[in-house]
């Protein structure tokens, strides 16, 4: 692939954030009032986070991260995007949150960040926009303390080999190339004026696995979900408060799945 894909991606979520900050779908306004943005499934994962230390990958504008700050944790927040760093920061100093945030592509954090973390964290719609699941494998291994816990929450692989209306298959469940799209709108906002190029790859769940267990790392839950509890894809319906499907295939596909790790 000769293009650039993170200045590609870059480009993306710096346009995309602003919408985002304004969307229906991330209620910043309750979020500054107290309502948390972590949903069930991590919670439960997670479990009592005070006094722990939490890197968050891929953090967008951070409201999962200062949401575990709220409850307590030490957090240091992580992603690509200049302008959802900067929101972040701005949010978390507004809200008088000690949540420290990090501008800086998955794979260099290496280079920024020096500490080890109690528990690694990263949910809902990110490692689609890494290439490499062994590179990202080893971050996560790398800032884990030997005691730590790595907590995973992902859209399922199936999702994303559909098209945009969940109706044809248009894509392989395996890595096998770069899937260069342009699409209008964004998930927070779908008749949002955006539309921009974005680069990114399908991980089958063999390919995360693996990646993470040839770190050393061990599998210490692993569970799939019929449900999103994100309403983030055309023709979805919610079956029960904070479960989302898509209307015309219901129940049958595999909505999301979570993974938690540990030495």
């Amino acid at each position: 692939m000769n293009q650039d894909y993170l200045a590609v991606n870059k480009e993306l979520w710096n346009h995309k954030t602003p919408i985002h900050l304004e969307s229906d779908f991330y209620e910043v306004e309750a979020f500054k009032k107290g309502k948390t943005s972590l949903k069930p499934i991590e919670l439960a994962l997670l479990g009592d986070v005070k006094g722990k230390s939490i890197l968050h990958l891929q953090c967008h504008f951070g409201q999962d991260s200062m949401c575990l700050s709220r409850m307590g944790a030490d957090v240091t927040g992580v992603d690509i995007s200049d302008v959802a760093i900067h929101e972040a920061t701005t949010l978390s100093t507004e809200l008088g949150l000690n949540t420290t945030f990090v501008c800086c592509d998955v794979y260099a954090a290496k280079e920024l960040i020096t500490e080890k973390f109690d528990i690694v964290f990263t949910t809902y719609g990110t490692i689609g926009w890494l290439p490499d699941m062994d590179k990202w494998a080893d971050i996560v291994s790398h800032f884990l303390k030997p005691t730590g816990k790595f907590v995973f929450v992902e859209l399922h692989p199936v999702v994303w080999i559909f098209d945009a209306q969940f109706e044809q298959i248009m894509f392989s469940y395996f890595n096998k190339e770069a899937i260069i799209e342009t699409t209008p709108g964004t998930y927070a906002n779908q008749e949002a004026d955006i539309q921009l190029e974005e680069i990114g790859w399908n991980h089958s769940l063999h390919e995360v696995f693996t990646a993470l267990l040839n770190t050393g790392l061990n599998i210490k839950h692993f569970s799939e979900y019929d449900y999103s509890p994100h309403n983030c894809f055309k023709n979805m319906e919610e079956r029960a408060p904070g479960e989302f499907v898509i209307r015309h295939l219901n129940e049958k596909l595999p909505m999301c799945y979570s993974l938690v790790m540990e030495f």
